[in-house]
């Protein structure tokens, strides 16, 4: 490249073209561009109606979409999130990829793949090695192959991680060093964060998918409000490292977020294709007790009221209360994803992670909040709704996945014997 010279050529020319140029196949925004852009708030943006219509049209195909799989249930939805796992793997592995470096090493890319669906299946298949078990107890065959997957399911990933670290070992190359164990903690790094989020995400799913909407729902709702009140009201900044976010497009979408969790738990909640867990992976349609969770009570409206007001009974679901706690996460705290991902796109100075999702960005700007409120929806859930007593179903799924036939034959004379052991001492 040309050094500039004193007399302003075409080398500084040049050098200026080359500053405001974007590598091929990045995101990065230079900064002269970003400059000539003016202020960085939504209602001073002189493109800002261009880019809403963008957003509403992929946004409409994407709620259209996801309340599509909502409707196909369970297994379609962990579909949905494993896919998505693997395109926000891919954006940030792409993150510090080197084209130069990586022709260098073939199957080096491969290698973290090979870690990335070796985490898969050890997450999945300890989330989900009861329900898999539960799936196939008709058939004595395929029981006998689950129940020998789940007993050695630890061992088998175990051994696939040591021969990726084994992989990699062998693959070391002199002058190399240094960015082979970058991208080998690099790789940790996304396995830990997309699939510690997404455990939790998958446990929400099976426990019902009542506690896997409302928390998406309630960010998406969240996303929005903020991005309407900060349209068209937002004046002043919020914080520096996002510089589009303002406090009227934040306080105005917690207060939407909030009054939406009330409501659209009441809606949510009527539906046991929603609030029944699944207990293995079929796919029928699902018929339960809801629980004192989901049964209303009402509430008479006082004579008082207004005339005009069009309900004289108020039915409440006892859940609406717990979901104003899930609201005020998603409203105050989950927005922090957002901010830690906004930091993190200005370290690596590109404007998004990716760009499938046209006026979003990529599928990991849109995963940013949902990872914080999935791991606090999974957390308030064990924490305050499920009993932590141990329940004759959590005996009967561990006696069924652990014993086999003999041994549960055995079992089932055992207890006769004590059961009627003591019904003679007491007679």
């Amino acid at each position: 490249m040309q050094k500039d010279n004193d007399s302003g050529g075409p080398s500084m020319h040049g050098g200026l073209t080359g500053r405001l140029r974007r590598r091929r196949g990045s995101n990065e925004v230079p900064s002269e561009v970003d400059k000539a852009n003016g202020s960085h708030l939504l209602v001073d943006d002189r493109n800002k109606y261009k880019s809403m219509l963008i957003r509403i049209y992929s946004s409409v195909w994407m709620i259209g979409g996801f309340a599509f799989i909502i409707y196909m249930g369970h297994l379609y939805i962990w579909a949905m999130v494993v896919v998505i796992q693997i395109f926000m793997a891919r954006e940030l592995f792409n993150l510090l990829r080197r084209s130069h470096e990586d022709r260098r090493l073939p199957g080096f890319r491969l290698l973290n793949w090979h870690f990335f669906f070796t985490a898969m299946l050890f997450v999945y298949g300890r989330i989900l090695n009861q329900r898999l078990a539960n799936t196939v107890t008709s058939d004595k065959f395929l029981h006998k192959l689950v129940t020998g997957f789940i007993k050695y399911h630890m061992v088998t990933c175990y051994f696939l991680y040591i021969a990726g670290f084994m992989w990699f070992i062998l693959t070391l190359k002199k002058k190399m060093y240094k960015y082979q164990f970058g991208q080998y903690a690099w790789t940790h790094m996304i396995l830990i964060v997309v699939f510690t989020q997404s455990s939790f995400t998958v446990a929400n799913i099976f426990e019902g998918i009542f506690w896997f909407l409302l928390p998406a729902s309630l960010i998406v709702i969240n996303d929005i409000a903020a991005y309407f009140f900060g349209f068209f009201l937002g004046r002043t900044p919020l914080i520096k490292i996002s510089p589009k976010k303002t406090w009227e497009g934040f306080i105005g979408a917690s207060f939407a977020t909030i009054v939406s969790a009330f409501v659209l738990a009441n809606i949510l909640g009527r539906f046991q294709w929603l609030t029944c867990p699944r207990k293995d992976l079929s796919t029928g349609w699902l018929h339960c007790d809801p629980g004192p969770l989901f049964k209303p009570y009402y509430f008479t409206v006082p004579q008082w009221f207004p005339q005009w007001f069009p309900w004289r009974e108020i039915s409440v679901l006892p859940v609406q209360w717990h979901a104003l706690a899930l609201g005020l996460f998603s409203s105050i705290i989950a927005p922090f994803g957002g901010f830690f991902a906004s930091g993190f796109k200005r370290a690596f100075k590109i404007k998004d992670f990716g760009d499938s999702i046209p006026g979003h960005g990529g599928i990991t700007d849109r995963m940013d909040c949902q990872m914080v409120m999935g791991v606090f929806a999974f957390i308030y859930h064990q924490s305050f709704i499920v009993s932590q007593s141990v329940s004759i179903e959590a005996i009967m799924d561990q006696i069924l996945m652990n014993l086999t036939f003999e041994e549960q034959r055995a079992l089932f004379m055992k207890l006769e014997q004590i059961i009627q052991e003591r019904q003679f001492g007491e007679s």
